[in-house]
């Protein structure tokens, strides 16, 4: 992706909010490489419109790309070392490590993924 003024201002509003910063640390440091909307649900204790709306404009932004299977849509970073991934994933990394709600975020999606008995 070339980055122009109207791929940043697109990926600056993506992250003007928090519990979208949230969701991108989540699918940055989970394990599974890709996260069902009901993981991420689960583990930010949101309603499934609220996380829907939130993964769209990350979505829009190009920051992260979904598949369905069935009722559910599973989400996964664009992490294609381009674009604004050259900076993005360092800026993660110190979000990660400077803000204690990550670590919280990325226990209780353990917690929640050890538990969890039917998959999504």
């Amino acid at each position: 992706m070339k980055i122009n003024c109207e791929v940043l201002s697109s990926v600056f509003k993506a992250l003007s909010e928090e519990i979208r910063l949230r969701m991108l640390a989540l699918l940055a440091f989970s394990d599974k490489g890709e996260l069902c909307v009901c993981d991420i649900m689960s583990a930010l204790d949101i309603p499934q419109s609220t996380a829907s709306r939130h993964l769209a404009h990350l979505r829009g932004a190009s920051l992260v790309k979904g598949r369905r299977k069935g009722a559910w849509t599973y989400y996964r970073l664009v992490a294609d070392g381009e674009g604004p991934w050259k900076w993005l994933e360092q800026a993660l990394n110190d979000l990660r490590r400077e803000c204690p709600q990550v670590e919280q975020d990325l226990e209780a999606l353990k917690r929640y993924l050890a538990t969890k008995q039917v998959a999504c």
